[in-house]
């Protein structure tokens, strides 16, 4: 797959290059790819810069970093929340519990690299991690078919479920169906179970709330019902309408927090990828270019500023996912890979 190309007044085809060589500057040899040199990661934002990565013609890295999680995956399927670099193993545990949504986001993941470079004994080697990874996580499930948000390692899971993470989840098995398929193991049983998961999302979206842990200040829990799919075009559309005020600061973007004027790019390109998925594109467009501010010469975004005094924050962070949340976007916009269409209603 050819590289994707940029958007005119928003972002160069060779802006987006630069941002693909920076998160493969950050790989490490084992293939992780932390949130920022030295910094620790996590599999879902690791996940996010592969697929990154595969955008920008970058399809040797992408395969690598696959392979960090393939080695370090856990013999139940999961994975730990943060990993630390160090040396070649990258195997230092910094933060032990399990995250469903965490561990689910590889099934995306596969899919949208085999879409991007298939071949070359990728998915036959990927599709048992998968399997076992979603496995795992409907192994967590509650009487009502919702995934707990996290479990400790010794298997004490938290007793509630979130709104995005079941989100994310459920699209991860739709993705892990399709991969089934092509991997010649069908699993409609995950199949089934996404649409749980979604309805019990449209009953959310509805108004009928009790489902989930209440996050109604995170500007996720707003978008991620439409970037998902776990709704239709209408009411997504209709969600992101709804939440505009509440979540977006005028040609600054998408604040973190509802009760703060931090404005994380990362936030703000999701927003833009939620946007296009329901075909909204001009205002797609129009968020993602608000990321500009947060944009450095190296290719790297800062995490986050708080305005009106454009304060960096955290500190001097720039994050490898916020990089990889752009150029997704531009792929989500302009729809020119194979895999932009995982992000797209249509």
């Amino acid at each position: 797959m050819r590289p994707i190309d940029g958007i005119a007044g928003v972002i160069g085809s060779d802006e987006l290059r630069r941002s693909g060589e920076h998160l493969a500057t950050l790989q490490t040899a084992s293939g992780m790819i932390p949130w920022f040199p030295g910094g620790h990661c996590d599999p879902w934002n690791h996940v996010e810069s592969a697929m990154a990565l595969d955008l920008v013609g970058l399809h040797a890295e992408a395969a690598h970093a696959y392979d960090w999680l393939v080695a370090t995956q856990r013999g139940d399927g999961s994975w730990h929340n943060y990993y630390l670099p160090d040396g070649h193993d990258d195997r230092t545990i910094e933060d032990p519990k399990l995250d469903t949504n965490v561990c689910a986001y590889i099934a995306t993941g596969v899919l949208h690299h085999h879409l991007c470079d298939p071949g070359n004994g990728f998915l036959a080697h990927l599709w048992p991690t998968v399997e076992r990874a979603l496995d795992w996580v409907l192994s967590c499930r509650r009487e009502d078919g919702l995934a707990l948000w996290a479990v400790h390692v010794d298997d004490r899971p938290w007793d509630y479920a979130l709104l995005t993470g079941t989100c994310s989840i459920l699209h991860s098995l739709r993705c892990g169906v399709e991969l089934s398929h092509l991997a010649g193991s069908p699993r409609e049983d995950w199949a089934d179970a996404a649409a749980v998961m979604a309805e019990a999302v449209g009953r959310e979206v509805a108004g009928h709330q009790g489902s989930f842990e209440p996050k109604d200040r995170w500007a996720m829990d707003w978008y991620y019902p439409a970037l998902s799919g776990a709704v239709d075009a209408v009411a997504g559309a209709e969600r992101l309408r709804a939440g505009w005020e509440t979540f977006v600061m005028e040609d600054l973007g998408v604040r973190c927090v509802s009760d703060e004027p931090w404005i994380t790019a990362s936030e703000t390109a999701e927003a833009s990828i939620a946007h296009a998925a329901v075909g909204d594109t001009d205002t797609a467009t129009r968020l993602l270019g608000w990321t500009r501010d947060h944009r450095l010469a190296s290719g790297a975004y800062l995490t986050g500023l708080v305005h009106p005094e454009r304060i960096v924050f955290p500190a001097d962070e720039h994050s490898s996912y916020t990089a990889a949340a752009v150029i997704l976007a531009v792929d989500a916009i302009r729809g020119d890979s194979p895999a932009s269409r995982l992000f797209r209603h249509d």
